[in-house]
């Protein structure tokens, strides 16, 4: 791409906060951006015409779970991933390292790469860092991340530091590897790891740009550790990494965790929380989770939530909703998960605006205010 990738068109004078233009093969995307998780190729329960409708601008695929089902070779004679999942704009796609993690009971580590015993069959499933690259270049990714070992919490500084050595190989070996192939590339963006550790979060940012990548991830984060460590892992990088570039969190978070990022320097997030708890009767609003499955709601005539303009709000009543929710109704986790998205997506849209209008600390400190978590939700979030 001949122009730049990453600009910036604007800043919050009280924070950190940034509003941005990132440049991909299929499309602009304006940032803070939160990006729908569509794991398998799906964003659950949402179509990709409905995706477009709420301004979802860019989503999320596995490289891991593609791999293991359909299998890159299929998707790629489908003409990519864009095609086969019917969507037309960015696609970024993790690289399986989280699985590296999250499947701590069935995978070997190795310097080589990852040896699993993949989830639906047990059958051995490898993950190299080129192997990685080769998927992800295979299902036509607009973004993608390097291959990176995210350690647990707690961890150790000793063992974060081996884990952060590693992760810091394979990002070299990823950027080796996409610089002997031909033709046009994505974009390659390099994971910081580092755990709850300051010095080693420095490390992994400053190395990372030695290497030099098309965006910065901070990557280890919501894996168990308090949301204080969470916030002040963004803090520990986001100095060391480079202002014209962005930067993207993974994996989170609540509506609140998102506005605090963006007040630290984020630009981009993703979290399964929409679709997850809309499929255990949870949706959000500015005032926190409502569950619909409770009594309280059964002769609620009003929507979700006042003045919201998503399908659901548009025509249901939350006594409608809590209705289908207890029936089991598949409909019921599609209207919420439809709210839910879209009030991600607005939050999003919103603390852009403010940005660029210059109202950003006023509407953030609001909204933090006064949002509160349903109890149940709480349980979720876990």
């Amino acid at each position: 791409m001949g122009e730049r990738v990453f600009s910036l068109e604007g800043k919050d004078g009280a924070s950190r906060a940034r509003a941005g233009v990132l440049r991909t093969k299929h499309g602009e995307v304006k940032t803070p951006v939160f990006m729908p998780v569509g794991t398998q190729g799906s964003v659950k329960a949402v179509s990709p015409e409905e995706l477009r409708a709420l301004g979802a601008q860019i989503v999320l695929g596995n490289t891991y779970h593609l791999h293991v089902r359909p299998g890159e070779d299929l998707i790629r004679e489908f003409g990519g991933l864009h095609r086969f999942m019917a969507w037309g704009g960015p696609i970024l796609t993790d690289s399986g390292g989280f699985q590296v993690f999250s499947l701590a009971k069935l995978r070997k580590i190795s310097e080589e790469g990852v040896k699993f015993q993949n989830h639906l069959d047990g059958a051995p499933t490898f993950l190299s860092p080129e192997r990685s690259m080769e998927i992800q270049r295979d299902l036509g990714s607009d973004i993608v991340m390097a291959f990176d070992e995210c350690p647990p919490h707690p961890c150790s500084h000793g063992d974060a530091e081996r884990s952060l050595g590693l992760t810091l190989r394979w990002a070299e070996r990823c950027k080796r590897w996409w610089g002997e192939q031909e033709g046009e590339k994505p974009l390659v963006f390099g994971i910081v790891q580092g755990s709850c550790y300051p010095d080693l979060r420095r490390r992994s940012a400053e190395a990372l740009q030695e290497i030099g990548f098309d965006g910065y991830a901070i990557g280890g984060v919501s894996v168990g550790e308090p949301e204080e460590e969470m916030m002040a892992a963004v803090e520990y990088a986001e100095p060391f990494l480079p202002e014209d570039q962005p930067r993207y969190a993974m994996g989170l978070g609540t509506p609140p965790q998102l506005l605090e990022m963006v007040a630290r320097g984020v630009d981009m997030f993703d979290c399964v929380l929409p679709t997850r708890l809309a499929r255990n009767g949870t949706a959000f609003t500015a005032a926190g989770t409502i569950n619909l499955k409770n009594a309280e709601f059964a002769r609620d005539q009003g929507p979700i939530e006042a003045k919201c303009v998503c399908p659901a709000c548009r025509d249901f009543t939350r006594g409608y909703l809590r209705h289908l929710v207890k029936a089991g109704e598949i409909l019921a986790l599609r209207l919420i998960s439809l709210h839910n998205l879209h009030f991600y997506l607005a939050l999003m849209r919103r603390a852009r605006e403010a940005i660029l209008d210059g109202s950003f600390e006023k509407f953030r400190r609001e909204f933090v205010g006064g949002y509160r978590v349903h109890e149940s939700a709480e349980v979720l979030l876990d």
